[in-house]
């Protein structure tokens, strides 16, 4: 969620500043005004499904951000949340996710995010050694 029709360059800004050459589109909603679906980006592709799932999801002061590979919502999460004018994140994820909206006499609004799915169990000794694994084989350490 964001509060004011800059937001969109400002984002922008704040990501090509961060990750030269990344990939993304975004999608911001107005919610006063022309009420237009305002939007930015590096890819075509990623910004036409910016723009659709923005559009779709129809809700003010609300944005859809796009990352192309090799980003991930990590590398660029806390550069969001410094951006001034976002006020909210949802959810930065790679998993397939559900926006729930809530519409009145006014208006639509987001009211949360349904993220990924369910855990099947609790990790064992092994998977607590391969997440470990995997962490730094991608550059993470513990």
């Amino acid at each position: 969620m964001t509060h004011f029709i800059k937001t969109v360059d400002d984002i922008h800004e704040a990501l090509v500043g961060t990750i030269p050459g990344i990939k993304f589109g975004l999608g911001f909603c107005e919610a006063s005004g022309d009420r237009l679906v305002r939007w930015s980006g590096t890819d075509d592709d990623l910004v036409k499904l910016a723009q659709e799932n923005a559009n779709a999801i129809g809700c003010g002061h609300s944005f859809c951000l796009f990352l192309g590979p090799p980003t991930f919502p990590v590398h660029i999460l806390n550069t969001l949340q410094n951006v001034p004018e976002v006020c909210h994140i949802f959810c930065a994820t790679a998993n397939e996710v559900q926006v729930i909206v809530a519409e009145t006499n006014q208006g639509r609004g987001i009211m949360g995010v349904i993220d990924g799915k369910p855990p099947l169990g609790v990790e064992t000794e092994t998977d607590v050694a391969e997440r470990r694994d995997f962490l730094k084989k991608i550059g993470y350490k513990l």
